[in-house]
């Protein structure tokens, strides 16, 4: 149950963050757009390695190895999440840097209005 509804927010999320990518002509609602579709992406991710009752993937006394095959959470997505929050971190800082000096160069932020950056 858990799952699905993650996976249904994680949807919503991403169509969310598609669409004001693909709308709007505002640099930092494009760049609020990406945001959203990153984490609807992080949260599909965590969805999928979700296991309803599962228990941490560490060894003790216990669990064994048996018990963690058919009852352990799935860390690969987890450890795909957190690398993936930094980079999505990165790629955004680094895309207000670029909206802060195309506004201190143009006095602009809408995309149609910077008319020497198109082709």
């Amino acid at each position: 149950m858990m799952t699905q509804i993650l996976t249904v927010l994680a949807f919503l999320l991403m169509a969310l963050g598609v669409w004001g990518l693909m709308s709007r002509r505002h640099l930092i609602r494009i760049i609020i757009g990406f945001s959203l579709l990153d984490t609807g992406v992080h949260l599909l991710l965590v969805a999928f390695g979700y296991r309803s009752g599962g228990t941490a993937p560490i060894l003790s006394d216990g669990i064994g190895v048996s018990g963690l095959v058919s009852g352990a959470v799935d860390p690969i997505p987890s450890a795909l999440v957190l690398t993936a929050i930094v980079i999505g971190l990165a790629v955004t800082a680094l895309m207000l840097s670029f909206a802060v000096r195309m506004y201190a160069r143009t006095r602009s932020i809408y995309i149609d209005k910077n008319k020497e950056l198109k082709w």
